[in-house]
C-alpha cells in the first residue's frame, strides 16, 4: 500500500496589531495619595462595622441607620478593594 504524502502546515503568524509591543507597560504609576486613600477606605469600613457592633445602640445616628450600617461599612471596604485592583 502506498504511503500518503505528509502535508506541511504553514507557520502561525499572528494578525498585525495596532498596539505597539510593550504598550501595556507604558501606563503611568498611581499618584502618591492613591495608596493611603485605598487603605484608609478599607480601614474606615472595618472600623465603621466594629463601632456599630460595640456601641451602635449608644450612637444616635447609627441606631437610626440600623442595618444600613453594614452597607456603609462593606461599601467602603469594597471601594478600597476595587481601588487596589487599579493600583500601579
Amino acid at each position: 500500500m502506498p504511503k500518503s504524502k505528509v502535508r506541511k502546515k504553514s507557520a502561525y503568524t499572528p494578525p498585525p496589531s495596532t498596539l505597539q509591543p510593550g504598550a501595556a507597560r507604558a501606563l503611568a504609576p498611581s499618584p502618591r495619595w492613591y495608596a493611603p486613600l485605598m487603605v484608609g477606605l478599607m480601614l474606615i469600613g472595618l472600623l465603621w462595622i466594629v463601632v456599630y457592633y460595640v456601641a451602635g445602640d449608644d450612637i444616635a445616628f447609627m441606631a437610626d441607620l440600623s442595618a444600613w450600617n453594614f452597607a456603609i461599612g462593606f461599601g467602603a471596604m469594597v471601594a478600597g478593594l476595587v481601588m487596589s485592583m487599579r493600583w500601579r
